[in-house]
């Protein structure tokens, strides 16, 4: 592999700095906004449930499908798009996922009954799920070695800017005293707003190296034939019969699918878990409390995972960060009535926020991006969010169901549990790629010296 490490270095010589650039700040930032969106939106949704549930009379049943839905159909557009930029490139397809995001970000804030905005909410999953494999694939392949989990994961903690301006419009248009009907639309819509600012700074952003690379080691013929791949066949060209890959996926997939399990059930759900807590306080008060949640514990974590994602590693970050959220998440659990004991939920509540994000909710978006080959690379990492997506469909579905048949501790077990299972998985099936290049940590043999770039034909 060092062989092979030297040629790679050289031919991207020209990322591969100490520091990042202030074009790969560029990249960073416009990569960013889908997932300022990406968080905003997960917050915003519960807001708007707890306004529309008395002004449409919505049953917790609805309330948990339209919550549920866009992150079903986040699970499809990870893995269309992801196959999409790995079959014609990841410039082909940039900035198309953010139109779609817009697109139903804007009709969501029209929607005239609750199946119309399940409807619109389907089309925006489609945009946010199609974000994760590109940007993430994006950022990874315009990276140098000593600076790409910073790169990686300050694209991701975009959510942390998210999950705060969220509340804060709300509180500042519950402030003023905007007619209800209006705020929950107000809220929608705004999402429209960042994903659509970057539209056009996507659509021109350069070719990755890596992929523009892998494109002019194919001939026409190949490169149609590759075209036509499937996802099993891309797979099975790519991983052939390296178990590793193989095990790295799985473990990439199953990781992310509990952690989100857990985390967007919990997020979703945040308002109605504080409602909990404080049941006769004004919805002002409720999203104050949001607010210092996510923007003293959240935040920092975020923060802390960028800093640390270099320094101390993908799968350590990941590891302690399922451990904590564990024990908080079981930990409010066994508080039971959490009305009578205020400070330690409040306390737990942060503490399990706080490791979310300088944990798996970072570095399950970091990992894919790195241990899988540039041929399948988006792929991979749409396979790996769609399975997540899955889990979060799960957990924003049952969450409510729970913690209206079982009070608090319900959905809280539930996460604690999907959260040592994430654990194990983490620990068994995945590597580090901390310090390594690309194409050692994925074990990618496409720029070895001497060697065809030319993909096997399609059988």
């Amino acid at each position: 592999m060092q062989s092979q490490s030297r040629f790679s270095a050289a031919r991207f010589s020209e990322i591969d700095g100490d520091r990042i650039s202030k074009a790969q700040w560029h990249i960073v930032v416009i990569s960013g906004m889908g997932f300022f969106t990406d968080a905003y939106d997960l917050f915003i949704i519960g807001v708007v449930l707890k306004l529309l549930k008395t002004e449409w009379h919505i049953s917790p049943f609805e309330m948990a499908i339209v919550g549920a839905t866009a992150l079903v159909s986040a699970a499809i557009g990870s893995a269309v798009f992801g196959r999409i930029a790995d079959v014609f490139g990841r410039k082909y397809i940039y900035g198309f996922e953010v139109l779609v995001l817009g697109a139903g970000a804007i009709a969501s804030a029209f929607s005239p009954s609750i199946w119309w905005l399940v409807a619109f909410r389907f089309i925006l999953g489609l945009g946010i799920g199609g974000d994760y494999p590109v940007s993430a694939t994006i950022a990874s392949e315009f990276a140098g070695k000593k600076t790409r989990g910073l790169m990686i994961s300050s694209v991701f903690a975009m959510q942390g800017i998210g999950l705060i301006v969220g509340p804060l419009l709300a509180i500042a248009l519950l402030a003023v005293k905007v007619p209800q009907d209006l705020v929950w639309r107000i809220l929608l819509g705004a999402g429209a707003i960042p994903p659509l600012a970057v539209f056009w700074a996507r659509r021109h952003l350069k070719e990755t190296p890596r992929f523009a690379q892998l494109a002019e080691g194919a001939s026409d013929d190949v490169a149609k034939a590759a075209k036509r791949l499937g996802f099993v066949t891309a797979l099975k060209e790519a991983f052939g019969t390296d178990k590793t890959l193989v095990k790295w996926l799985v473990g990439t997939s199953l990781a992310w699918f509990f952690l989100d399990l857990a985390y967007y059930g919990n997020t979703i759900s945040n308002q109605a878990f504080v409602s909990a807590v404080s049941e006769h306080a004004s919805q002002i008060h409720d999203l104050v409390v949001s607010l210092l949640v996510f923007t003293f514990a959240a935040f920092p974590g975020y923060l802390l995972s960028v800093y640390g994602m270099d320094k101390w590693g993908r799968k350590k970050i990941q590891l302690l960060g399922f451990a904590m959220m564990a024990v908080s998440f079981i930990a409010i659990a066994f508080l039971g009535d959490a009305k009578t004991i205020i400070v330690p939920f409040v306390a737990l509540y942060c503490l399990n926020y706080f490791f979310t994000e300088f944990g798996p909710n970072t570095t399950t978006f970091v990992l894919p991006a790195e241990i899988f080959p540039v041929s399948v690379r988006t792929t991979s990492h749409g396979i790996s969010a769609t399975v997540g997506k899955l889990g979060a469909a799960v957990g924003t579905f049952s969450f409510p169901l729970l913690q209206a048949k079982f009070g608090l501790p319900g959905p809280m077990w539930v996460a604690g549990a999907s959260c040592i299972v994430g654990l194990a998985i983490t620990w068994a099936l995945l590597p580090e790629p901390n310090g390594l290049d690309l194409e050692e940590a994925s074990r990618d043999t496409t720029f070895e010296k001497g060697r065809s770039l030319q993909p096997a034909p399609a059988t």
